[in-house]
């Protein structure tokens, strides 16, 4: 095992828990589901809740499938459960980014260079159909769409480098295709308004009545209601659909001229009260925008006012969640308490991140402003990316893929001190969960075989995925025709078994991941509704699992389950009985070796 703290990992502690990994099991649960919302407790897992856990013990439990939600621990139990949940990672000097992720990254460098200025819609602006009177379905969606591309008009006017071969009496410095996206827009309008058979007319249309527009007309209105000429020493001409921008007598500074854009562009004529009402209200947009500063804080996992004010906003907007339900204590809960022992970095090795390893949160910070917060957590093979909460007022900025694209960087930057952290771990992957489909975006990315703990690529298990909820994704790796028989289990002395359950398959969802802790269930509840298909079974099934070894916590003591009666004297053989099945469940999800060295807590 590679990572900062293996030299010592199998050794316990002295009785104290400061350096040991102690969990007390809660074992099966049942819950109702948060992805497909389906009636009843359909989602099956087992839960653990960690009083402390060594960063590289969580390593190894996330490596088995588990994955935790402040201190308490849950692996779904995946051939059971409606909504099988696959651990997802990426090798991050593997990744490859797409074409829309190079989008966001460029996006957010144009706003943190002041480039890129937009605006909230104006949902006061109205359209008005050819009768002139107000139509209450449909009235915003042209306004709003064109408040939106004006208030994007920086992210269309591009510089034009100077080409010396060329001799001209004009110098060419900017041009802008925001004629073709005002037509696109239009057009795009036009389709709406005719599947509700309605007609809007924009003023002074000179094709009577359609919204379909050439650009180059767009192009040739936009040029002469462009007051720019002599303010900013610009000539505007409109060629084949653009807007050129040519030197004057004077140079000129871009943003002016953006400003200036943003300011006089007037689509229809006929509008000369709202066009003098726009130059009063936006008398000030002539002052040139400043670059942003953005900084990205890393701070380990504790309570911040500020944040959690953010964490609301976005729970709020972006969730829908009630404003009494988000509460302090459930999000310090939630995304601020965490079991894992913080592991500082020493000058003497490397095999530890300037960070150090634990829990923490990643601020983005524009111009001194909190607007997002990545909640993870540092291991000695990866980052984990637990939760992301950020402003509702920046959602153009696509927060969420930004701080992904920032993280697999931090990763990459870290295994050069580091060379163990190598892997970006995007949490539970439902492939039956549309909305959650967006982490297999990170290519090329890996899924875990929920039945031997192998990492199989995802273009590999994704044909068998479309087909079922739940597969044995190794198989399809190692033996892709094979199906005359069902996997093999391999118990810790090495017998096999057939497990007849690996090929069920789950129901599908399609809702967004949930954001909140599991919620405990009664254990008497739980413990009978899962009788008939334990005792029996489960039973016979688990018992195969050596548990001799399994280090136990009982008054402060540490000891081996074999050694439980020679220390403490005879035990009711029926409390024997149901504490050697809970063991055994215990050894099938975590491990024969997590098993041996991990205190089970008996209080």
């Amino acid at each position: 095992m590679d990572g900062g703290a293996s030299s010592s990992r199998r050794v316990v502690g002295g009785g104290g828990s400061a350096g040991e990994t102690v969990l007390v099991d809660h074992g099966r649960r049942r819950s109702p589901c948060g992805y497909c919302r389906s009636p009843g407790c359909t989602s099956i897992s087992h839960g653990l809740w960690a009083q402390s856990i060594k960063a590289d013990d969580y390593q190894d439990l996330l490596d088995r499938g588990w994955r935790r939600s402040g201190c308490f621990l849950y692996k779904p139990e995946m051939e059971r459960t409606c909504c099988p949940s696959y651990t997802i990672r990426l090798k991050a000097c593997d990744f490859v980014p797409s074409k829309e992720q190079t989008r966001v990254q460029k996006k957010m460098e144009r706003f943190v260079d002041g480039m890129l200025n937009p605006r909230k819609p104006d949902h006061s602006k109205e359209v008005r159909p050819a009768n002139g009177c107000i139509d209450s379905r449909n009235n915003h969606s042209l306004a709003d769409s064109l408040g939106n591309t004006f208030g994007e008009t920086l992210s269309v006017v591009k510089k034009v480098e100077r080409q010396p071969k060329r001799k001209l009496s004009e110098d060419l410095l900017y041009t802008s295709n925001i004629s073709f996206q005002i037509a696109a827009l239009l057009r795009r309008a036009q389709y709406a308004q005719e599947k509700h058979s309605t007609a809007y007319l924009v003023n002074s249309n000179p094709n009577g009545g359609s919204l379909d527009i050439p650009a180059s007309i767009i192009a040739e209105k936009l040029s002469s209601s462009i007051k720019c000429s002599e303010h900013i020493g610009l000539l505007v001409k409109a060629c084949n659909g653009h807007l050129n921008f040519y030197s004057s007598n004077n140079q000129c500074n871009y943003l002016d001229l953006v400003s200036n854009t943003e300011t006089f562009i007037q689509i229809s004529e006929g509008t000369s009260d709202k066009k003098t009402e726009s130059s009063s209200t936006h008398s000030s947009a002539n002052i040139p925008f400043k670059k942003r500063k953005l900084e990205i804080r890393l701070k380990r996992s504790s309570f911040d006012p500020e944040e959690f004010s953010l964490y609301k906003r976005y729970q709020i907007n972006i969730h829908g969640d009630l404003p009494d339900k988000v509460t302090e204590s459930s999000y310090r809960r939630f995304l601020v308490d965490t079991p894992i022992i913080f592991v500082p970095p020493t000058s003497s090795s490397r095999s530890v991140p300037a960070c150090g390893f634990g829990s923490f949160h990643q601020q983005y910070v524009i111009d001194g402003k909190l607007v997002a917060v990545g909640v993870i957590d540092i291991l000695p093979r990866c980052l984990s990316s637990k939760y992301l909460f950020w402003d509702p007022d920046l959602s153009f900025l696509s927060l969420g893929k930004y701080s992904a694209l920032q993280e697999i960087n931090w990763v990459k930057d870290s295994h050069e001190q580091c060379s163990s952290l190598q892997y970006y771990y995007l949490g539970f992957y439902i492939h039956s969960c549309n909305k959650m489909r967006y982490k297999a975006a990170y290519r090329p990315s890996e899924l875990l075989c929920p039945l031997r703990y192998e990492w199989v690529p995802f273009d590999i298990a994704r044909p068998l995925l479309d087909k079922k909820s739940y597969v044995v994704l190794s198989d399809i790796a190692t033996r892709p025709f094979n199906r005359s028989s069902p996997p093999l289990l391999k118990s810790s002395n090495g017998t096999s078994f057939a497990d007849n359950n690996c090929l069920s398959i789950a129901s599908s969802s399609e809702d967004d991941e949930a954001g909140a802790d599991h919620e405990f269930l009664d254990e008497d509840e739980d413990n009978k509704s899962d009788t008939e298909d334990s005792d029996e079974s489960l039973h016979g099934e688990l018992r195969r699992f050596d548990i001799s070894n399994i280090l136990i916590g009982l008054h402060g003591s540490r000891l081996r389950f074999k050694d439980l009666q020679r220390v403490f004297g005879p035990i009711d053989k029926s409390v024997i009985r149901d504490l050697e099945l809970q063991l055994e469940r215990y050894v099938r999800v975590v491990g024969t070796d997590l098993s041996s060295h991990i205190i089970y807590s008996l209080g």
